[in-house]
Order: C-alpha cells, then sequence, then structure tokens
C-alpha cells in the first residue's frame, strides 16, 4: 500500500504541476486583460463582481472563469437580448437578409467560442489541476504515514 500511494501521489503531483503551468502559461500568451478599474467597459454598477480584477491579466483558473461568465457573457446578452447564439442562428436562417441577425450571429458565435475555451481550457483544466494537487497531497501524505508505522512495527519487533 504504501508504495501505491507513494506512486499515486507522485503521478498525481505531476498531473497537478502539468495543467497548472499549462493553464497558465496559455492564458498569460492570450494576453486578456480586464479593463482598467474606473473605464466605462468595468462600470461598477454592472459589474460589481469583477471590479476586483481590474487592469488585472486573465492568468489563473479563476480569472478565467470570472472573464469568460461576468464579462464576456453579460456582454453576450446585450448583444441579442438574451438569446443564444442557437437561437439567433435559426432566427438568422429564417430571414437570411438580415444583417442586424447575421451581426448578431457572428459575434455570438465568437464570443461564445471565445468564452467556452476560456471556461474549458482555463478554468475546467485549471480545477482539474488544484484536485489532482490535493489527491497528490493526500496519497503522499497516506503513503508516508503509513510507511512510518510500518518502519515502527518492523523495528519493534527487531528489538
Amino acid at each position: 500500500m504504501v508504495v501505491l500511494f507513494l506512486i499515486v501521489g507522485c503521478l498525481a503531483l505531476w498531473a497537478h504541476n502539468f495543467v497548472s503551468n499549462l493553464v497558465k502559461d496559455e492564458l498569460t500568451a492570450q494576453k486578456i486583460y480586464f479593463p482598467e478599474k474606473g473605464s466605462s467597459a468595468l462600470n461598477p454598477a454592472t459589474y460589481p463582481d469583477l471590479q476586483q480584477y481590474a487592469g488585472q491579466l486573465v492568468d489563473t483558473p479563476e480569472k478565467a472563469r470570472a472573464y469568460a461568465n461576468g464579462f464576456i457573457g453579460r456582454h453576450l446578452k446585450k448583444i441579442s437580448n438574451g438569446k443564444t447564439y442557437a437561437e439567433i442562428s435559426a432566427a438568422s436562417m429564417k430571414n437570411p437578409d438580415d444583417k442586424k441577425l447575421h451581426q448578431q450571429k457572428e459575434l455570438l458565435f465568437q464570443g461564445e467560442t471565445l468564452k467556452g475555451l476560456l471556461l474549458m481550457g482555463g478554468y475546467g483544466f485549471g480545477t482539474i489541476g488544484k484536485i489532482a494537487g490535493m489527491v497528490a497531497y493526500v496519497a503522499l501524505a497516506s503513503g508516508s504515514i503509513l510507511l512510518t508505522a510500518a518502519l515502527f512495527l518492523v523495528l519493534g519487533r527487531v528489538n
């Protein structure tokens, strides 16, 4: 059991480090920043929950989620009065000459794609990396405790 716990702990720790570094590197490379505090783009009345991130780089799973849902999500709702990409796309197909619907469809597609990438790639995988870290520490601690107990048992029998 000791060997199993230590192997699982080491693999989980490797997964935690790999995923955490990958998520941070990929988010940082995108150079997505929250608008500056006091700017009209980050109005405190509209975005009270995002004020804590004002002017910051989106480089953590939590910031990716906040930007995706709190910033992009609210913008998407304004574009189409709360209608989804699927609803606007269906309406656009029924009315192919409606330029406003076509423009909304394009904006919603781009926004939903970015939102989805931030949520899945940034927040989702980042959270999985954090869970792997927790598993690593529990497994390594359990393995260490079992190894210590086994050593006490063996040493107790030798004396």
